[in-house]
């Protein structure tokens, strides 16, 4: 435990024989519990994460059930129908099993995927197992070493004593992070984080891509995590999730670790579309989720009508360039017309950011 409250890591692992071992066994005491998804790896993964429960020198303390039970009275109707609801949604998980004998005193869970989900599927799954036993804090750590487990008291610190429901690591705010980091990673994280940053709301975050996160039991109640994007664009999505259901955010800087023995899975070419399509619909659905069903904003009208202006003034442009590259004269009116739509569309965009950013200052801590 850390400051008297229940601290988890979730471990997401997918072949990673050569270094789950290493992370298991340099997990901090004040760890309560080790919840390794194992997402139907093809290698000997799950028998290593079996050797380290069985070498585990002492039972960990039983979660108090007075923790997880919420009274069935008038007053907790809300809670109650929550509960039942999340109940009913673990169909939508991918199908896993828990290989332990005796899971509740166990430090080390393994739960085994029966097939494989991706990165996002199998932190849902473990989210929702800290869920149920009512963790107070859930910290996210990959299974290929690459983040210092030594770093994970910071991480969790302020979810446990300053009410944040969201605390993220950033190695891009580390002097040596140009260092170490590869150049086409560097590259694709700060891509992904600009457009992360607009999708998302919370304006000022950067290094998206990091997987060194931890979680309040409060902001996993209060959004659905089966729906969290099940492979890499997971950090990317949640943040979306988080911003739409109000959840404070804050950074941490952390150390860039590189060639410890990992090997890399993600393929930038690969998933840079890939996310970026998934942001621009996540950007949409936070507005009409966040700004018009929940909480009408201005801003609503100023992103779809900066919107609409550009794309009426984009055939404007295109004849505009067409008549000027075929050596004609350029009309007036239709000069005119681009420059009041292209102003008009510009003007209103800037508006919609700055009030965007104005209203989730309040979030970032």
């Amino acid at each position: 435990m850390l400051f008297n409250k229940t601290v988890a890591v979730v471990v997401p692992a997918f072949n990673e024989e050569k270094q789950i071992g290493r992370v298991l066994s340099t997990m901090p005491d004040f760890i309560d519990r080790i919840i390794v998804v194992n997402d139907c790896s093809s290698d000997n993964t799950a028998g290593i994460v079996l050797s380290c429960l069985r070498g585990q020198c002492s039972p960990a303390a039983p979660i108090s059930e007075s923790r997880i039970e919420t009274p069935d009275n008038q007053y907790n109707t809300a809670e109650l129908l929550l509960k039942k609801k999340q109940q009913q949604d673990a169909r939508y998980y991918v199908p896993s099993e828990i290989a332990n004998e005796t899971p509740e005193t166990d430090r080390i869970i393994l739960i085994n995927h029966l097939k494989n989900g991706g990165v996002g599927a199998a932190i849902a799954t473990g989210y929702k197992w800290c869920r149920d036993h009512a963790i107070d804090c859930t910290a996210v750590m990959d299974g290929d070493g690459q983040m210092d487990p030594a770093e994970l008291e910071k991480i969790c610190t302020p979810v446990l004593t300053e009410d944040i429901d969201y605390v993220k690591g950033n190695r891009l705010i580390h002097g040596g992070a140009r260092l170490v980091m590869p150049k086409t990673r560097f590259f694709g994280n700060s891509i992904l984080s600009i457009l992360t940053k607009i999708a998302s709301g919370y304006w000022h975050i950067s290094d998206t891509q990091t997987g060194y996160r931890a979680i309040s039991l409060a902001a996993l109640n209060a959004i659905e995590i089966h729906k969290i994007y099940p492979r890499y664009g997971m950090p990317n999505d949640i943040l979306v999730k988080l911003n739409i259901a109000f959840c404070t955010i804050k950074e941490v800087k952390i150390k860039p670790v590189y060639n410890v023995g990992e090997a890399s899975k993600m393929k930038m070419h690969k998933v840079i579309p890939t996310i970026s399509w998934l942001l621009v619909k996540s950007f949409f659905k936070r507005l009409w989720v966040k700004y018009l069903f929940r909480d009408f904003h201005p801003l609503f009208l100023l992103y779809h009508f900066a919107m609409a202006l550009g794309l009426v003034a984009i055939p404007y442009g295109i004849k505009i360039l067409f008549i000027a590259l075929s050596g004609g004269q350029v009309s007036t009116i239709t000069m005119l017309a681009f420059l009041f739509l292209f102003s008009s569309s510009f003007q209103s965009l800037l508006f919609a950011m700055w009030m965007d950013i104005q209203d989730n200052e309040r979030l970032y801590k």
